[in-house]
């Protein structure tokens, strides 16, 4: 087992970082939103209970895309604090001002590498809950080692939750479901809350997206996996 807590140095990301084109209004939300709900990198933990005061837990989500459901679910359980973790910087400006625009204050967005945020930024057993939702699957075989679901990401995920925690993914790949089984099914730290796969149906707290709902109708299909923290 790795040492999540050991200086680190990542070599193989699990994203490409794209800056994309900027709409004027995601380039203001990022120039004027960021100061009240961004949270820069910074090589110390964060204290969760200052940034979120009163909240009964703290979810962290890997990956929002435009964060739309990131959003309904903040708005859903306001007595929860939620961290999102997004490098594609038009989805953190649709996000920044979709949190505006409802008026929420339990959500916070960061823009970096979701791996040293878990190594550095996030204290031992602080999470009520992980969300990994549609991750890029790195399809072709050479680009396996990209997949964010390895080794490393369940020892720093064990490490962040509490116990009782819960990690939740989901992915449209049947063959990243499987290698995400693969890879928490053998480990005594997680409770498997699914099949002999790993797989349950779609939590309640996990919206349905537009892009999931047209998968659907076209005959693909949806795998969330669910474990609890032992």
């Amino acid at each position: 087992m790795s040492n999540p807590s050991a200086p680190h140095r990542r070599s193989i990301r699990s994203f490409v970082k794209r800056s994309g084109r900027l709409t004027p209004g995601q380039q203001q939300a990022l120039d004027t939103l960021w100061p009240n709900y961004g949270i820069d990198f910074d090589a110390r933990p964060l204290d969760l209970s200052a940034l979120f005061p009163e909240r009964t837990g703290v979810v962290l989500e890997i990956g929002f895309g435009n964060g739309e459901s990131l959003l309904e679910m903040a708005a859903a359980e306001p007595q929860l604090g939620f961290i999102g973790i997004e490098v594609h910087e038009p989805g953190v400006g649709h996000c920044l001002k979709g949190i505006a625009d409802r008026g929420l204050d339990n959500l916070r967005l960061m823009a970096h590498d979701a791996i040293e945020i878990l190594h550095t930024m996030i204290p031992p057993a602080s999470l009520h809950r992980v969300q990994l939702y549609f991750p890029d699957p790195w399809h072709k075989k050479r680009h396996h080692k990209r997949r964010i679901v390895n080794a490393e990401f369940r020892d720093l995920t064990a490490r962040a939750l509490k116990s009782g925690g819960l990690l939740h993914m989901a992915t449209d790949w049947e063959d990243y479901a499987r290698h995400m089984a693969d890879e928490l099914l053998g480990d005594a730290r997680f409770e498997n809350l699914g099949d002999a796969r790993g797989c349950v149906p779609r939590p309640g707290w996990r919206p349905e997206t537009k892009f999931e709902r047209r998968g659907q109708r076209l005959g693909h299909g949806v795998w969330d996996l669910l474990f609890r923290r032992r």
